[in-house]
């Protein structure tokens, strides 16, 4: 069970610091006590095994503590991004039929006649029988919403504990590993850097966000943290620093997921971090992780993703549904014991996702992303099914285009939509944030392509942006692109 990660570890190493969250340390021993007495709160609020708890809170000890009492309590707890606006949050904890929020009360919530809890100091510091088993639902993590009203992925103990077997197995996580996450619990991706490094009794420094890139460097250095969990965003604010003069001795490994990691990147990680492995991966919601590339792989592979990761079989099919061999480009599936139970109280929307394997009664995940691979069975995005622009006729992959404009040496961050065109189908508009210190135009840009692109493949409009519109995740935000 998840609460496993945490009872073990206070049982292995109980005076060893667990969190690290602003000038605060806390011990196992001490998350696992007040787990107990959330626990016990939300138990004495009338909190039964398999209601649904959200957690609205900012990345915090309340908020870990939060999860593993809703665990604790034999419950499903919904951690809910704190900067969701009420509207979504009131859809997201009505959707779920939320017994509770665990939130600061000095938030104002929608009138929803949900019940606000915080740990009562008075509570039992016993923990709560266990009645829960590795089927029964453990997560319920909302899916952006940027398809529609936000999705609740369901996630089991037996889900999650795969997943984090899996990853913690690749990256091969320790008790000495102290890991930086500036990403929100509410994002699987942050949220399994805490289950991650609970797992293997390591060290969590939890910060709030990526607010202070020069502070979050500081606290690198200071906490010798050996593993920095990136996005895209990220790393392009990142690489625009001085980044010479952090060393970051004891950093082992850099990841990346979310979305695609723009070949410049990778190559300015590698010289500036010629030690330190890069663990380029894959991933979605549905099924938390897919694939990494080993980092020995990086240098030869750039713009792959890798192959999949232990104890998972992935493949490609076409429109019909017919497996593809290697070097052929299709439709992502996934097989594993970490694919999704389904989206919540969503039935249609499930069957669409995940569909009859070979085997009898058993069901995989259709991604909805596109891949190709190459004759060793290397994966490389091409992009989603709804994301391929066709333009004059040709099918278009956005990531091509905007791997080519981030390598222009004035451009931080890109993104490339196609916008609808009465001559050519779609055309291809393409939006760039120039570096801080770079003076850029739309010409300039369009020349850059021109160099590197066919001619099928230039945008037809460069647009230069202060910055670009982002979800919570910190993911682009490519729909506000196209109402914009």
């Amino acid at each position: 069970m998840l609460t496993d990660f945490l009872e073990v570890s206070a049982q292995r190493f109980p005076e060893k610091i667990a969190l690290v969250s602003g000038e605060q340390r806390f011990t196992y021993r001490q998350i696992d006590v007040f787990s107990n007495q959330q626990a016990n709160t939300l138990v004495a609020a009338g909190v039964e095994r398999g209601d649904r708890v959200g957690v609205y809170l900012d990345n915090s000890v309340e908020a870990v503590t939060a999860i593993f009492g809703i665990l604790k309590a034999n419950a499903v707890f919904v951690v809910i991004n704190p900067a969701t606006k009420p509207e979504k949050l009131a859809y997201i904890l009505q959707n779920c039929a939320a017994k509770a929020v665990i939130t600061n009360p000095r938030k104002v919530l929608p009138d929803l006649n949900v019940p606000q809890l915080q740990i009562d100091a008075a509570s039992s510091t016993s923990r709560p029988l266990q009645r829960c088993i590795d089927i029964d639902l453990a997560a319920l993590i909302y899916t952006s919403g940027s398809t529609g009203k936000p999705k609740g992925v369901m996630l089991t103990h037996r889900n999650m504990l795969t997943a984090a077997a899996s990853v913690t197995e690749y990256l091969q996580n320790t008790a000495e590993d102290i890991v930086l996450n500036v990403l929100p619990l509410s994002f699987d991706y942050g949220l399994y850097q805490l289950l991650m490094m609970f797992k293997v009794s390591g060290t969590l420094v939890l910060e709030r966000s990526f607010a202070y890139p020069a502070a979050m460097l500081e606290t690198m250095l200071r906490e010798r943290v050996t593993g920095l969990p990136l996005v895209p965003t990220i790393s392009a604010i990142l690489l625009q620093l001085d980044l010479a003069k952090w060393k970051c001795p004891a950093l082992r490994y850099i990841s990346n997921t979310a979305a695609a990691w723009p070949v410049s990147h990778i190559v300015k990680l590698r010289q500036l971090f010629p030690g330190v492995r890069i663990f380029s991966m894959y991933g979605l919601t549905e099924c938390k992780r897919v694939a990494y590339l080993p980092p020995e792989q990086i240098d030869n592979r750039p713009t792959s993703v890798g192959r999949a990761i232990p104890n998972t079989e992935v493949y490609l099919v076409d429109g019909a549904g017919k497996r593809l061999p290697d070097g052929a480009a299709g439709e992502l599936v996934v097989r594993g014991a970490h694919v999704m139970k389904g989206y919540w109280g969503l039935s249609a929307e499930t069957a669409e996702v995940l569909k009859q394997g070979a085997l009898p009664d058993e069901r995989v995940l259709y991604t909805g992303d596109l891949f190709r691979t190459d004759k060793e069975g290397f994966l490389y995005f091409v992009g989603r099914k709804d994301d391929i622009i066709k333009s004059r006729g040709e099918k278009v992959s956005p990531r091509e285009i905007e791997d080519v404009l981030c390598s222009m040496p004035q451009v931080a961050e890109a993104a490339v939509i196609g916008v609808p065109d009465a001559i050519l189908g779609e055309a291809i508009y393409a939006f760039v944030v120039p570096r801080e210190d770079a003076v850029l135009t739309p010409r300039e840009v369009l020349r850059y392509c021109s160099e590197r692109l066919e001619e099928f493949l230039l945008p037809k409009k460069v647009e230069i942006r202060a910055a670009l519109p982002k979800s919570m995740n910190g993911k682009i935000d490519k729909l506000a692109l196209e109402a914009a």
